[in-house]
């Protein structure tokens, strides 16, 4: 047996299975809600200076309307931010990876469904909440309706030493990041130094998940290649509504799951399709994750929480 191998098991012993505990390795490092026992141990290290963790919200998809998928759409946003406004501790900040709101070729009422979401998600008690579109809030009007309530679909910020890179791929019609913006990524890329620990939000995946569903972008490769010359990047996204890891090369990609509705696994039927509701089941497959991030290795821990009714 390796010393990682009884690391792992003298930490699980210390902080037992339940209670949602989910023990990530391959991310890297140990959730946050252990990370003092984790301590304890001698397994882990923390500087609470720098290491910090934020929330992941996906696939709201607020206007949403379909008993058979979802009997309690219109309550699903505010367990979202119930839940989210319950944690013990609080995230450093809050990211939603696009499909805020659901589809509708009514300009107003697109602008109504946005208001609201702004709206309810107000009351998050979180002080510092990021928002980007997914294809449903600014595909038919490319991202007009949306830069009006939530400003620009692409920017970068700086936390704690770490570079986060928002990148938009669905305001174009054709689901592409674009030239224009292509530019912009080089240059904001050029700023960084190659060991820097850069995160990419995107709503599609950036790699040919599946193209037959929409599940890529057709110019993703452009962005993969432009990132690929960095050593400690990873890749958070959503659209895909289930969790699920890829890697191109060095650089892992993490799905999300939606707070609306559940989608099957790529290729698994012949027809993309909402699994439909299982009263027996309720919100089966819908939740949110927190990510723990610590800069200074750098590494990345995701805890997945399920939506509840």
């Amino acid at each position: 047996m390796t010393k990682n191998e009884l690391d792992r098991r003298k930490f699980l012993k210390l902080v037992g299975l339940g209670g949602g505990v989910v023990f990530a390795s391959g991310l890297g490092i140990y959730p946050r809600v252990a990370k003092a026992a984790a301590s304890e141990a001698g397994l882990l290290s923390t500087n609470s200076d720098s290491d910090f963790y934020f929330v992941q919200l996906s696939d709201t998809h607020f206007g949403f309307n379909n008993p058979l998928v979802n009997p309690n759409s219109d309550k699903t946003l505010l367990m979202a931010v119930d839940a989210v406004n319950a944690l013990e501790e609080q995230p450093d900040f809050i990211m939603f990876t696009g499909d805020l709101t659901d589809s509708t070729n009514d300009d107003q009422e697109r602008r109504r469904r946005l208001g609201s979401f702004k709206n309810i998600v107000s009351q998050l008690k979180c002080p510092m909440v990021k928002f980007m579109p997914g294809e449903h809030d600014a595909a038919l009007d490319k991202g007009a309706a949306y830069k009006e309530f939530f400003g620009d679909t692409f920017y970068a910020f700086d936390y704690k030493g770490i570079h986060f890179v928002v990148v938009d791929n669905v305001s174009d019609p054709l689901g592409i990041i674009g030239a224009d913006q292509l530019v912009w990524l080089k240059t904001t890329l050029s700023k960084f130094g190659p060991n820097d620990p850069i995160v990419v939000f995107t709503h599609r995946p950036l790699f040919p998940l599946n193209p037959r569903w929409d599940w890529w972008t057709a110019d993703g490769q452009q962005a993969i290649d432009m990132l690929m010359p960095f050593t400690n990047v990873s890749v958070f996204y959503g659209h895909i509504h289930q969790n699920y890891t890829f890697a191109t090369g060095h650089i892992p990609h993490y799905s999300a799951r939606s707070t609306m509705f559940a989608l099957p696994v790529s290729g698994s039927v012949p027809v993309k399709k909402q699994i439909p509701w299982d009263p027996a089941h309720p919100y089966e497959g819908l939740g949110y994750r927190e990510v723990d991030a610590v800069p200074a290795k750098p590494s990345y821990t995701a805890q997945e929480f399920p939506l509840q009714s």
